[in-house]
């Protein structure tokens, strides 16, 4: 965990706490149906956190999820999240993938422009 303040025009960092992710057994969004940061880590003890965002604690929990898969291939629950958001390879995740959104969107808005200007016999 870091702590981030600033300083007049400089931002400071220090490293507060740290843990393994071995360690990890549960991630809980507490509301998979609001837009909340708050989210629980559940070691030892349980940390309750605040992301910057919504979409930051889901991308925290994608990324964790990630590390886990190639490295540890551990079993521990992410509860609480959308899973829409959570899978890499739904088009609604956000990592970096606006673009990609944005221009699904707009073929399926061209595709129902031609489809009303088309005329049918």
């Amino acid at each position: 965990m870091v702590k981030h303040w600033r300083v007049d025009r400089e931002e400071k960092y220090e490293v507060v706490e740290k843990w393994f992710l071995k360690d990890l057994e549960m991630i809980d969004g507490k509301e998979a149906d609001t837009d909340n940061p708050y989210f629980d880590m559940h070691f030892h003890k349980v940390y309750n956190m605040e992301a910057y965002s919504c979409a930051s604690k889901y991308t925290f929990a994608r990324t964790l999820n990630k590390l886990n898969a190639m490295y540890l291939k551990k079993d521990f629950k992410i509860v609480n999240f959308d899973d829409t958001y959570l899978n890499d390879d739904s088009i609604w995740s956000s990592s970096n993938r606006d673009f990609l959104v944005v221009m699904r969107v707009c073929f399926y808005a061209s595709n129902l422009l031609c489809l009303s200007l088309c005329r049918f016999s």
